[in-house]
């Protein structure tokens, strides 16, 4: 019995703890000189939305998307770049390579 008394306590403060109350008291004269009180309370709850939940987790999920394909593009196209540079550094040694025999070649005919 304890037991449930102390989770509909729990379960109690959970819920009044979600929610915010404001209370705005006016006061206004009459033009026959009395004075009206108005007490106006509001109250807000701060659970979570589950649509407002999704539609954050979608947009997220958009921009994470549009981020993967930038990347995927980038990485693309450093490969292509890297594949001309590779490119590049074989000519220049084939080039090198090249002269270097042709000065081993003269140095053996001296």
């Amino acid at each position: 019995m304890k037991k449930h008394v102390i989770v509909s306590c729990a379960a109690f403060f959970s819920l009044m703890a979600c929610s915010q109350s404001e209370t705005k008291t006016e006061t206004s004269e009459n033009p026959d000189g009395t004075v009206t009180r108005t007490t106006v309370e509001t109250t807000k709850t701060t659970a979570l939305d589950s649509a407002t939940v999704q539609s954050t987790v979608d947009k997220a999920k958009e921009k994470l998307n549009v981020a993967a394909e930038k990347i995927d593009s980038a990485a693309d196209k450093a490969g292509h770049q890297l594949k001309k540079v590779g490119e590049n550094v074989k000519d220049a040694a084939d080039r090198g390579a090249v002269k270097v025999e042709k000065k081993t070649e003269e140095i053996r005919k001296k």
